[in-house]
């Protein structure tokens, strides 16, 4: 492995074809035999710290339309601290489906499952049928993973029955010195980015991308008020760059005033402080206050100028989702993405069917989408919004940091490179975007 990140590092890229690959790498994983370690305790005690290993694991074999990567830098998402606390179901079980499935699927069915969703690296080999990749390429990979055996999934292959989110439902993820993908997860490189900010953007920003601007969406018009829950988060901060690049009015509800301020430096001028405000939309475990919803809504209101939201990007879920379905206009549209407070959403089922309102369920993005959303990246018109850099071995304390909501924007992860800074191939570029870069960056 240090051949081969020597040759990184020097510039030297068309040696990475020659050099040996490793018959083991280092990896963060979790552990099938630990997986009833938090039983009894209560979500949010749960520790990744605990369950989250670094190990040495061995180097999987290349498939056909694979390629194998040298990461050097990754990212946390959600997904991976749900891994780490086996919520709300073990990830093995995906492993062990998807082991059942084919030859090449049983690879992935092992003990350990190495995880992360977001990689920057460099590839290093490519299986039989790849052509569009080489090795020597410097890359970003996106976290679908499908097989297109299926017609279902040849219009938008998010509708694929075999789509996995790679690095959670699949093995040899992103958090590792390798990773195994599929071809069609590769997109390059943003060149004026270095290696952790160009891994940060992935996951979210194509989940972002999809969930607002897609008509696979909420297909966001110039004009539209879309209220962000979580503005200043690894996905609310992408989805509050693409309101305002796509000529919407963003309404950010953000939880501190330290967050208020990131959305305000990404051009947002309507911010609503939840803690500021004393937001509380459950007055018990069972019971909703309505009444709260309409303050909000009157807070949406005299911010925006007597406006409704025209779209709500949701992805807290339980504790919020009453209130986003009142919140929004008559013939707005709630489109939800995840549920990190909670999946069992609640709301009074009158404000959706008498103002003819739509519920949209979104989920990642398909390749072309994830490429949109990269290009924008590459060309400085969205810009990552990564705010600390871990490095491999303290990845359970980035994933805890993450649950426990003490993060602003991306958390990123140090995988290969030696230290933050690297990377960076378009020096002229990145001078253009530095002082947004640096801005969206949260220093």
């Amino acid at each position: 492995m240090q051949k081969i990140l020597d040759a990184i590092l020097a510039d030297q890229l068309d040696a990475v074809a020659d050099l040996p690959v490793p018959e083991s790498y280092q990896a963060v994983t979790v552990h099938q035999d630990e997986t009833e370690m938090f039983d009894g305790i209560a979500t949010r005690d749960k520790d990744p710290r605990k369950s989250l290993h670094l190990d040495e694991v061995a180097t999987p074999e290349l498939g056909p339309g694979e390629a194998l990567v040298a990461v050097m830098a990754s990212a946390i998402n959600y997904n991976t601290v749900w891994t780490s606390i086996f919520e709300p179901v073990s990830t093995f079980g995906f492993l062990k489906r998807y082991g059942k499935e084919s030859p090449q699927g049983k690879r992935h069915d092992l003990p350990y499952h190495v995880v992360g969703s977001d990689l920057a690296g460099v590839v290093v080999r490519t299986g039989a049928g790849v052509n569009a990749w080489k090795p020597g390429d410097r890359v970003v990979a996106h976290c679908l993973s499908v097989e297109l055996e299926s017609p279902d999934g040849h219009a938008d292959t998010m509708m694929d029955p075999q789509q996995r989110i790679w690095g959670f439902e699949t093995n040899f993820g992103g958090l590792a010195h390798l990773a195994l993908v599929k071809s069609n997860q590769l997109m390059p490189k943003p060149e004026h980015l270095t290696w952790e900010e160009a891994a940060s953007p992935g996951l979210v920003n194509s989940t972002a991308y999809r969930q607002l601007v897609s008509r696979n969406g909420a297909d966001m018009k110039q004009g539209d008020t879309v209220l962000i829950w979580g503005a200043s988060g690894g996905l609310g901060s992408y989805a509050t760059q693409f309101a305002l690049n796509g000529g919407a009015i963003p309404v950010c509800v953000v939880s501190s005033p330290e967050k208020a301020e990131i959305c305000r430096r990404m051009g947002a001028d309507l911010v609503i402080d939840r803690s500021a405000e004393g937001f509380k939309f459950w007055k018990d475990e069972k019971t909703q206050d309505p009444k709260e919803w309409k303050r909000l809504g009157a807070k949406i209101r005299e911010l925006t100028g007597g406006d409704d939201p025209d779209i709500v990007f949701e992805h807290p879920g339980r504790e919020t989702f009453g209130a986003s379905v009142y919140v929004a206009r008559k013939g707005g549209t709630i489109v939800t993405c995840a549920s990190t407070s909670g999946y069992m959403h609640e709301f009074d089922n009158r404000y959706l069917w008498m103002n003819l309102k739509r519920i949209v369920g979104s989920h990642f993005a398909n390749y072309r989408e994830a490429w949109e959303a990269n290009k924008l990246i590459s060309k400085g018109l969205v810009h990552p919004t990564l705010s600390r850099v871990y490095s491999l071995a303290d990845t359970g304390q980035a994933a805890y940091d993450v649950h426990q909501n003490r993060h602003q924007g991306k958390v990123g992860v140090l995988a290969l490179a030696p230290e933050e800074g690297l990377g960076v191939t378009n020096p002229e570029r990145r001078a253009q975007h530095l002082d947004a870069i640096n801005r969206f960056r949260g220093v």
